[in-house]
């Protein structure tokens, strides 16, 4: 049932409608809770694995000079949440440590169950840049190598938050300001946008998301390059900027959920195997530290995801 909020937002702006109905064709009238046709990221054979966060296939075959052998898979979903729930929603990985950017997980760990050796949330505290208002490429590869450090016998996921916005270019301001706007309906960008809020040329978003990309990519190369193991460079899911949905033609914008065409659901999957493999070993999970819920939706928000 749709609540009379979804039902007023939907009369005034026609294109949810659309996005609706293709939504509900791809998820088969919602009888599946993520993109089942998705390949299985805990059952693949990796020693560190690297999400970049809404990183579409064709940018990164395009952009990324990384080692390795390159490949494409199909994600369990097409944004951040519906991966997260097809991933993890069960499942032991006492032999895995999660070292992620994105409060997502913190968000929803509650619906998950599944048990990691250890979470380190990177956006918490001292992560988080508030120039740029999201975690620093940089920051996460500090993370993940004081983490490989730490945990010599685990494997390592290591969550990016870019390309995702907001993107790493100081002149840009759509993607940055977008908080301030009370007139706004919405505070995701990609969402005013779609709703005709704001005037954006695809081109303009286009080089400022592959420039994001770009200035991930040596940071990622760092990872890979110092510490041995067999790596692999992959994405949650991809992202739309202005390019026709299915089955119904709508202009999409950014990452909506449940709706499995390739931009949003083709990733990368990078192969790199550096040195000797890890002898990775599963124990108990260390005592868990609680996040406040307050600051988990705040950074949500502050990075254009909504309720």
């Amino acid at each position: 049932m749709y609540s009379l909020a979804q039902v007023k937002r939907g009369l005034s702006h026609p294109n949810l409608i659309i996005r609706e109905f293709n939504r509900l064709y791809h998820t088969r009238l919602d009888s599946l809770r993520y993109n089942e046709a998705g390949f299985g990221l805990m059952e693949a054979d990796w020693d560190f694995c690297h999400i970049l966060d809404a990183c579409r296939y064709d940018m990164f075959a395009e952009h990324s000079s990384l080692p390795g052998m390159l490949s494409k898979r199909v994600s369990r979903g097409s944004n951040t949440v519906e991966f997260l729930r097809g991933n993890f929603e069960t499942g032991t990985y006492h032999d895995t440590v999660y070292v992620t950017a994105n409060p997502q997980y913190r968000r929803y760990e509650n619906q998950f169950d599944a048990e990691f050796h250890d979470v380190v949330d990177v956006w918490a505290n001292d992560g988080w840049d508030d120039t740029y208002n999201t975690v620093l490429p940089e920051t996460t590869t500090e993370y993940a190598l004081e983490a490989a450090d730490r945990y010599p016998h685990k494997r390592l996921l290591v969550h990016f938050i870019q390309p995702h916005y907001p993107f790493l270019v100081p002149d840009s301001t759509f993607d940055k300001t977008h908080l301030h706007d009370e007139g706004a309906e919405t505070d995701d960008f990609w969402h005013r946008i779609f709703y005709g809020e704001l005037d954006v040329d695809p081109s303009y978003v286009w080089s400022l998301y592959r420039k994001s990309l770009d200035e991930a990519l040596p940071h990622v190369e760092r990872l890979l390059t110092s510490v041995e193991g067999k790596h692999v460079v992959t994405a949650d899911h991809g992202n739309m900027v202005g390019e026709r949905a299915a089955p119904l033609p709508v202009r999409e914008w950014g990452h909506p959920e449940g709706i499995y065409v390739p931009k949003l659901v083709e990733v990368p999957w990078l192969e790199y195997t550096n040195g000797e493999r890890r002898r990775v070993t599963p124990t108990r999970p260390r005592q868990g530290t609680s996040v406040d819920d307050n600051a988990v939706r705040e950074r949500l928000r502050t990075l254009g995801y909504r309720e």
